[in-house]
């Protein structure tokens, strides 16, 4: 089995040599689920790509275990891909389609087939083999395209927005599949994906990119808890994280607030430690507070304000009230489906000042001890 090393990668296209993945330094360890994650054109499936070899490299170097892969053709560098439109031949039957890169490989017949009932079974699409694409589910398809991938026993699997093209309710039983079967097999896996419920449900370690370079690689929970910069958290969390705008001012001597038009809050001593070390005292800021960090008053008694409610969604065991606080976009609080309000109605929500995030306000970086 193998890592991967990833030293300063760039790709450029066109004349202009326009660097769409721009010193892109990562080392992924052998058996980790690694996730790339962002919004469509941050150059996740570049990355991937040249990590398999469909794409040339630019400048820097990429390793699998201890083998400097950049001029290797991608049969030699002992990785698998699953891409997001399956890639299966239809005129070969399931059976086929698996045995179909062990046949090139000239394997002996009977390991053939070993091996392609082995990934048949793990996959459950036994009943399927003499079956032709065309008379399968979505779903089924895409078992069909990891079999032939798990056939070849390869060292890493690479995967392309593999459930892009499937019903949500078949997403979440595949990705259920997938996290199995990497369990199963004990090799690196690299997944793409624009979906972050994806990245934070699959993921040992998230990448999150945007515009070609890196903004964050960590595990689900730090980069839920503790975004590098607004980026990271608006596009990881649903609903995403809320951002108010408002000014660092000294109530008292040794006490710093935040304060807006509408409202004031204290702040506790570690953010007012962390904010008057990065000079931010009379100064504008964001500040960050996820849904699930906003209260109803007869819930939680600190750091009132008041707002006007405007709408709700009920998301079954949930409803996100969304609040008008005096700021372009509203505050979305996430409580129990019973609350619910009248249009303009003043209702008095808390922020849990505890679990608040400052960000600086021209550059987004989150201030940080």
């Amino acid at each position: 089995m193998a890592g991967i090393t990833i030293n300063h990668l760039y790709k450029r296209y066109g004349k202009d040599k326009q660097a769409v993945v721009k010193d892109f330094h990562l080392d992924i360890q052998d058996k980790e689920f690694l996730v790339f994650v962002g919004p469509s054109g941050c150059g996740k499936s570049t990355t991937l790509r040249m990590i398999a070899g469909l794409e040339d490299v630019s400048e820097g170097e990429i390793y699998i275990g201890d083998t400097l892969v950049n001029n290797l053709p991608p049969k030699d560098r002992d990785i698998a891909m699953v891409f997001q439109n399956y890639a299966l031949y239809p005129n070969l039957s399931v059976y086929e389609n698996i045995a179909f890169g062990l046949r090139l490989r000239k394997l002996p017949k009977h390991e053939i087939d070993l091996a392609v009932k082995r990934a048949a079974r793990v996959l459950e699409i036994e009943p399927y083999l003499d079956r032709k694409p065309k008379h399968l589910s979505g779903g089924q398809r895409q078992r069909v395209a990891l079999g032939r991938a798990i056939v070849r026993n390869p060292k890493v699997f690479l995967m392309d927005e593999p459930l892009s093209n499937l019903d949500a309710k078949l997403r979440v039983q595949m990705r259920t599949e997938i996290i199995k079967l990497h369990k199963a097999l004990g090799v690196t896996f690299v997944y793409v994906t624009h979906d972050q419920v994806e990245a934070m449900t699959m993921g040992d370690r998230i990448v999150v990119m945007k515009d070609g370079i890196i903004q964050q690689a960590d595990t689900p929970e730090t980069i839920y808890r503790y975004p590098n910069n607004t980026f990271v958290a608006s596009f990881i969390g649903s609903p995403q994280m809320n951002f108010i705008e408002g000014r660092i001012i000294e109530s008292v001597p040794g006490k710093l607030e935040f304060s807006m038009s509408r409202f004031s809050l204290e702040l506790p001593e570690d953010c007012a430690h962390i904010l008057e070390k990065h000079k931010q005292v009379n100064r504008i800021v964001t500040l960050g507070i996820r849904p699930e960090d906003v209260h109803l008053e007869e819930l939680y008694s600190d750091s009132i304000v008041t707002g006007l409610y405007k709408f709700s969604e009920l998301m079954g065991a949930d409803r996100f009230l969304h609040m008008d606080i005096g700021q372009d976009k509203p505050l979305v609080m996430r409580v129990q489906p019973q609350f619910h309000y009248q249009e303009n109605e003043k209702v008095n929500i808390a922020l849990d000042m505890t679990k608040a995030l400052f960000f600086h306000r021209d550059t987004g970086v989150r201030f940080t001890e």
